[in-house]
């Protein structure tokens, strides 16, 4: 991760071919593509690598997830359990469609803690809003059977965590609707880009027609087309998606080398009696994309982040002081400042941020260090970066 590092012949192959013809919207324009439609060729590459029915492309992860949301019938006033440790993204997507964000502790596996979920039920939830952090997932089968018993939606954000498994399946493929990025810095890329995946024929009715102005995409004629539904733009455009239809062929070769490297930085610091790493839920294999460890405290923690940075060690951080990725420095969410009013339901729903604390966040997050795991490194800078970090470590823990 990302994508972008490798790319090559097989990626300007697709976008010139887009270039070629000259259409670069995904609908319409029959006569002048010359038989290319990157889109929808890109949809049935995804259908296959993530074993599921349905695929509708988006123009962002963002996107993705509220139009997962909306297709599911979720908006004003519902409540959607998310969690601490996401990005700014997940409570936007929620709050775009009038819902309103339920954020719950998480636990060594760095996402969902299924007890936080359960305990933050009530009569409003509507959907569980599981995000796969840094390339592995939750305990999804703790959340799907709080889901089934209590008539909920499960919805995966797998935007980190593409090629990630559980129990065989691909992530994002388990619950209900799945979304996934393929912005810049995602293990395959569309530049911009996104997408939802379900099995569920209704909810991918409604994605392909929310996503597109609510146009029914019934026959070849765009203007002849119904609308059965209110819809917004959403679309990704033909450009994009051939970068990505390039890229999602590589996939295994990708993971491949993230797996490679990630088992090189565990065996090395899993050396260190001090460290531990991450859980993966029993029946998960992470897609490698990071690599993720505990130290004993936040202060440790901090030491060797900084001299991580003064040794050269990049792409690694502590996300307790994050202004993207943690609920401590949200102060944008907690204070509603936005550039339009915020519904009075909303203001209501999210006034337990004010008081709200996360101990059991703040001691998993606090604690850890999540290192990007780079596509382009040999094997041997891999074991040299893991041998440094290691000297480090044991430097700061002296």
């Amino acid at each position: 991760m990302p994508g972008f590092e490798l790319f090559g012949e097989a990626e300007r192959k697709e976008v010139n071919d887009v270039l070629d013809n000259g259409v670069l919207m995904r609908y319409g324009f029959d006569g002048m593509r010359k038989g290319h439609w990157k889109a929808k060729e890109l949809e049935a590459e995804l259908e296959t690598a993530f074993k599921t029915q349905h695929v509708q492309l988006v123009s962002s992860g963002t996107a993705a997830v509220s139009v997962a949301l909306a297709s599911a019938g979720v908006g004003a006033g519902d409540e959607v359990i998310m969690p601490t440790f996401t990005f700014v993204a997940s409570f936007e997507a929620i709050m775009m469609l009038g819902a309103i964000p339920v954020l719950v502790d998480i636990d060594d596996t760095l996402t969902l803690d299924p007890k936080a979920v359960e305990a933050a039920i009530t009569d409003k939830t509507k959907a569980v809003m599981v995000v796969h952090m840094c390339g592995s997932m939750a305990d999804l089968n703790e959340l799907q059977d709080i889901c089934n018993a209590k008539d909920l939606i499960l919805v995966e954000d797998a935007c980190q965590a593409i090629g990630a498994t559980y129990e065989g399946k691909p992530l994002g493929s388990v619950g209900d609707l799945g979304c996934f990025s393929f912005d810049f810095v995602k293990t395959i890329t569309c530049g911009e880009g996104g997408a939802v995946i379900t099995n569920n024929k209704d909810y991918y009715i409604n994605a392909d027609h929310y996503s597109d102005h609510g146009h029914d995409h019934i026959g070849n004629d765009r203007g002849a087309e119904t609308h059965p539904f209110l819809g917004y733009n959403f679309r990704i455009s033909e450009l994009h998606a051939a970068v990505g239809l390039a890229q999602v062929k590589r996939l295994p070769e990708f993971l491949e080398i993230q797996r490679k490297f990630l088992k090189i930085f565990q065996e090395t610091l899993s050396q260190i009696p001090e460290i531990t790493l991450r859980t993966v839920p029993e029946g998960g294999v992470e897609s490698g994309a990071f690599f993720n460890f505990f130290l004993p405290n936040i202060e440790i923690t901090r030491k060797v982040i900084q001299a991580f940075k003064e040794n050269g060690i990049d792409a690694c951080w502590n996300y307790y002081d994050n202004n993207w990725h943690y609920i401590r420095k949200w102060d944008h969410l907690k204070d509603l400042k936005s550039l339009f009013p915020i519904s009075e339901e909303v203001k209501e729903g999210l006034s337990y941020l004010q008081t709200k604390s996360f101990e059991q966040s703040d001691h998993f997050i606090g604690r850890n260090i999540s290192c990007l795991i780079k596509l382009s490194w040999t094997e041997q800078e891999v074991k040299d970066r893991a041998d440094k970090m290691a000297e480090i470590i044991k430097s700061v823990l002296s």
